[in-house]
């Protein structure tokens, strides 16, 4: 792809932008060199707006090791070791790191996100794909993410998390601010939020669930210790909790609320070590058996 001053003002760029373009970059300049002499120039947020509104290419970056003050490119970047970057870095399709990935800035994807190492995030980790961590993964701000994560440590996680897909933790989930999965949530230590869980299908935390507001999944909830919500309690099937289960003051426990109650004693059961305070639906059946 080629760029002319008439091919780039059909997108409307912003006037004091189109300027800088047109005395700077000579017309019939590829696409990534357009994008690299923006980024030189530290008018990298001027690049990343070139990138959304012309989209991905098919090139592929392979490097060793990857080290700069941001990165925007229009293909796959392929790095055997680390990625170490200041700013930003910007994909148009996907990044695949051997170790870890460390940004000060943004980290976004088109496509997919593999990593061999940890991910380090200073503001928001945007996937268009699906996100694949051998480590762990800390945000500073916000993880959206259109496809399955999966993460073998901790997520760790300062604002809100979306997953459009399922999510599996390895170790334990923290976040900010609320988490919502569009399939099944599944965390192999414990679950701590500021915000409402949500899950599309099923829950299954190994440890505890702690801090959340509301907590609400369309198929059961299952956590290997108790379970402690400042609001309602929402499960589509059973409700199971290796100790007690406690809603917010003034908030109800539900249980089999996508079934019929004649169907409770199957699908509507509530393992917990006592009766939880405030079962609206759903029966009690004892502790839990695991």
């Amino acid at each position: 792809m080629e760029f002319t001053k008439q091919f780039l003002r059909a997108k409307s760029p912003c006037a004091m932008g189109f300027r800088w373009f047109v005395r700077n970059i000579e017309d019939g300049v590829g696409y990534q060199q357009a994008l690299d002499t923006l980024v030189n120039a530290g008018r990298v947020d001027d690049a990343c707006w070139l990138l959304k509104n012309f989209g991905p290419t098919n090139e592929v970056l392979e490097l060793d090791h990857l080290e700069a003050d941001a990165v925007v490119f229009s293909g796959t970047i392929k790095v055997r070791a680390g990625i170490d970057v200041g700013g930003l870095i910007y994909a148009g399709r996907s990044i695949h790191a051997g170790a870890g990935i460390r940004a000060d800035g943004a980290v976004t994807a088109g496509e997919d996100i593999k990593v061999g190492g940890n991910i380090r995030c200073g503001e928001d980790l945007t996937v268009g794909g699906d996100l694949r961590v051998e480590w762990g993964v800390e945000v500073e701000k916000a993880l959206l993410c259109t496809g399955d994560v999966r993460v073998a440590w901790d997520l760790v996680v300062r604002q809100r998390i979306e997953v459009g897909g399922a999510a599996m933790i390895g170790q334990d989930l923290l976040a900010g601010d609320g988490v919502q999965c569009g399939k099944n949530l599944r965390v192999g230590g414990h679950l701590q939020g500021a915000g409402s869980v949500r899950a599309g299908q099923g829950i299954a935390v190994g440890g505890a669930i702690e801090g959340v507001t509301h907590l609400e999944a369309d198929w059961g909830i299952r956590a290997g210790q108790g379970i402690h919500a400042q609001g309602a309690i929402k499960a589509g099937e059973s409700l199971s909790a290796g100790e007690e289960i406690h809603a917010g003051e003034g908030y109800g426990v539900f249980a089999g609320l996508n079934v019929q109650e004649q169907s409770w004693d199957v699908s509507g059961q509530v393992w917990a070590q006592q009766p939880p305070l405030g079962l609206r639906s759903g029966r009690w059946v004892g502790p839990s058996p695991v």
